[in-house]
């Protein structure tokens, strides 16, 4: 997927106030709307306008493309930094979803559903929905929780440039949440028109980095060390749970990357996920002469060659 300059196509500076854009945006259009232009290339320049003015007309969307930084080129490869829009509160359907519009790849990975709407004056409109994205304690989904949750709300100031404000919700947090999952605060988004209700905000959940856990669904994966005996020979060794530490039995003839499995010990659901103790066999340093020569030994009397797979 290509980057794409957004404000290289409209020919703008970064620091570019709303009516300098709309300016910039008039003036492509004239000379690339495809029922007037005769470049040949008008229909697809059009459509790079129009979707460089969807994200630089709409201060939410502009915010969140900014940091990503200065430092991608045109047509670069691109993969946008994690949790890149965590934060941030975007109008439209959550990210992902289908969105109208012919925009390119690189704008639906961005913003997915949060296309701009261009509303009528129609009566008793239900205002349109926002989503958000953030980032909560793995511990979280195990016990519920409710957190306290700032959102930047980027908007436009009186000279029509960029600016930002934070409003900050209490958010309920159900137990057994899973990556990826959203919660629904019903009326947090767009106030309604002429009477109608206000749309709702839809929070997309994501975890934050563990010290010890890695994610997949409602499982859960933790590297067990091992010293190389207890692989060898089996042994009863401790571990961490997201419930507490347990013991459990380490097979003899474990290799390193075994995994062992604790069910129903993952993320709490219906049915619940597993733990996976991935066993990674740790060697001692040989620090002292006596060491040194109980290395010798094994190395004389093992007669171990672990590249043999590798025909070496």
């Amino acid at each position: 997927m290509e980057f794409k300059d957004y404000y290289q196509t409209l020919g703008v500076a970064r620091s570019a106030a709303e009516a300098e854009i709309k300016r910039a945006y008039r003036k492509l259009a004239r000379k690339y709307h495809p029922d007037v232009s005769k470049e040949r290339d008008a229909s697809e320049r059009m459509k790079e306008i129009n979707e460089a003015y969807e994200v630089l007309q709409d201060p939410k969307k502009r915010a969140a493309y900014d940091r990503l930084g200065t430092g991608w080129q045109p047509g670069q490869d691109f993969h946008p930094p994690p949790d890149w829009d965590t934060g941030f509160e975007f109008r439209g359907s959550p990210a992902g979803e289908a969105f109208g519009g012919d925009f390119s790849d690189f704008f639906a990975t961005l913003f997915g559903g949060a296309v701009g709407a261009r509303h009528g004056a129609g009566v008793h409109r239900r205002g349109e929905d926002h989503h958000a994205k953030i980032l909560i304690d793995l511990e979280d989904a195990f016990r519920g929780a409710t957190r306290t949750v700032t959102l930047r709300v980027p908007e436009l100031d009186a000279k029509g440039r960029l600016a930002a404000r934070e409003r900050t919700l209490n958010v309920q947090i159900p137990k057994g949440i899973r990556e990826g999952q959203l919660i629904r605060l019903a009326g947090q988004g767009s106030a309604g028109m002429k009477g109608g209700r206000a749309g709702d905000l839809y929070i997309e959940v994501g975890f934050k980095p563990h010290a010890f856990y890695r994610v997949d669904g409602r499982d859960l994966y933790v590297s067990l060390p091992v010293a190389p005996w207890e692989a060898a020979l089996g042994a009863t060794v401790k571990a961490p749970t997201p419930g507490g530490t347990v013991e459990v039995k380490v097979p003899p003839r474990s290799q390193g990357g075994r995994k062992l499995r604790l069910r129903s010990r993952g993320i709490p659901g219906d049915p619940p996920g597993d733990l996976y103790l991935v066993l990674e066999v740790v060697l001692p340093i040989p620090e002292t002469e006596r060491a040194k020569e109980l290395y010798q030994t094994m190395a004389r009397e093992l007669a171990f060659n672990p590249r043999r797979s590798l025909g070496v």
